[in-house]
Parts: structure tokens; sequence; C-alpha cells
């Protein structure tokens, strides 16, 4: 999003929430340094959300992917670029990296061992039908 940014995350294991935010913003910052002179990319306070089960986790999923479709900024959500959507939808690795199953494998394929500890496997529900049709 132009103005701010979606992550889903797990807690961390050894540290608290607050501290991974602060240390994502920091990264981001220091790459984005040079780019933007000095000015202040972040705002200082985030919003977050306790994902309590697989569902909400599908639906903020679901709002995360489709929330640049409604600001009508692309027309699909695989249009952005900055999305995990692709990745889900068709497998690509792109902008954002996503540790899933696929990406699990190749990287042990690879002999390195993921940096996140994997998560049990969510199924992603089928959209409705449109118009109430089964099918």
């Amino acid at each position: 999003m132009p103005e701010h940014v979606h992550v889903l995350i797990s807690e961390p294991e050894r540290r608290t929430l607050a501290i991974a935010i602060q240390v994502l913003k920091q990264l981001v910052a220091r790459r984005l340094r040079a780019v933007n002179l000095g000015e202040a990319f972040w705002q200082r306070r985030y919003y977050d959300f306790n994902v309590s089960s697989a569902l909400k986790s599908v639906e903020k999923l679901r709002y995360m992917h489709r929330n640049p479709v409604v600001r009508a900024l692309v027309e699909k959500p695989e249009d952005w670029p900055c999305s995990s959507f692709r990745h889900y939808l068709l497998g690509e690795e792109g902008t954002v990296e996503i540790e899933s199953d696929w990406t699990a494998r190749k990287r042990e394929g690879q002999g390195v061992t993921p940096k996140v500890t994997m998560t049990p496997k969510v199924e992603l529900p089928h959209p409705p039908p449109k118009n109430g049709a089964e099918g």
C-alpha cells in the first residue's frame, strides 16, 4: 500500500512482537536511508491484531490480498507487486518472501535450514460460489 503495510507473522519465540516490529522497521529504514535522505519512513506506532485461529488467519490474509483491489490500486490481487498472493496462487517467488511448504522443501534441497518454524498447514477455503450457485 502506498502509505501502510500489512504483515501476517507468528509471535516471535525469543522476544516480543514489539521488538520484532522494531527490528523490521530499523532494517527497512536503513535500506531506505540513502533514498529518503534522512526523512522518517515509518510512523512511531503500529496496529496489531491477534489471530487466534486458522480461519481468522485465512480471513486476514484474504483481506490483505484484496486491499489493493478495494483501494482501486490494481484490478486483480495478483497485480499488486508487494503481495504474497501470487505465491499462494501460483507458487511463484516474488518481492515478498513467504515461508511455506514448497519454499521449505526448496531450501532443504539447497542445504539451507528454514529461518522460522513452520506452522501447521492451513487449507485456504475456496471462495463462495457466485450468485448462490453450488460448484
